[in-house]
């Protein structure tokens, strides 16, 4: 069964991000259809965080426009926040609680009916540990547990920055897995990162294309 209607994509058109006083990109343009892959490439400032905190509409374009299934994303963005899965760089592991408990207060959060608590631990390798506290994981082991909130409560869309950050042989081979999974389902993913990912048939995008020139950051 699909996650997406059939005509559902997220789009960005000429978008530009500005950090501060810095323009970091602009006039970037990006289509993520149901079932694709987005590959987010550049050095380190390059602005791979940005765009995806961009498409997460945790930071507001300084130019351009998100549309989501043919309407833009401004004109409602809760609607668009609930399609979405943002996992960043932080973890965002709490100490002192377990990992059971963490994947129910994720799926708390995103109001999810019948969350798959289980299945996400399993999905990750997570079983043996889901009842210690976070503080005796490992920071492969939390990164798994970020990771297998994307099982717990489905999404759509997922936006993954270094998602293979931390991760063993074992740990890559599962998220490339759950990735290939859940384009078969219909959903998408973009994903930020230098490192290779064994990802067939994805789309690539280069920030380095869409970087400001030089006089046009000085004159910022």
């Amino acid at each position: 069964m699909s996650l997406f209607p059939e005509t559902a994509e997220l789009v960005g058109e000429n978008l530009a991000c500005r950090r501060g006083e810095r323009l970091v990109f602009r006039g970037l343009e990006c289509r993520l259809p149901p079932g694709g892959t987005l590959v987010v490439t550049g050095p380190n400032g390059s602005g791979k965080s940005s765009l995806l905190r961009l498409l997460a509409t945790l930071l507001v374009p300084a130019a351009g426009r998100l549309l989501w299934n043919g309407a833009p994303v401004a004109r409602d963005p809760a609607g668009y926040r609930g399609a979405i899965h943002y996992v960043g760089h932080l973890d965002g592991v709490k100490p002192a609680l377990t990992p059971r408990e963490m994947l129910g207060f994720w799926t708390a959060l995103r109001g999810a009916e019948h969350p798959a608590i289980d299945a996400a631990l399993a999905m990750f390798g997570l079983e043996g540990v889901a009842d210690w506290p976070c503080r005796w994981l490992s920071a492969g082991q939390r990164r798994r547990l970020a990771l297998a909130r994307l099982i717990a409560a489905p999404a759509p869309i997922w936006l993954l920055d270094e998602p293979s950050a931390a991760l063993d042989g074992d740990g890559e081979a599962r998220l490339a897995a759950v990735i290939a999974a859940h384009r078969d389902a219909g959903g998408s993913v973009a994903v930020a990162t230098h490192q290779p990912l064994a990802i067939t048939g994805a789309m690539s995008l280069a920030l380095d294309d869409f970087a400001a020139p030089a006089a046009e950051l000085l004159a910022v």
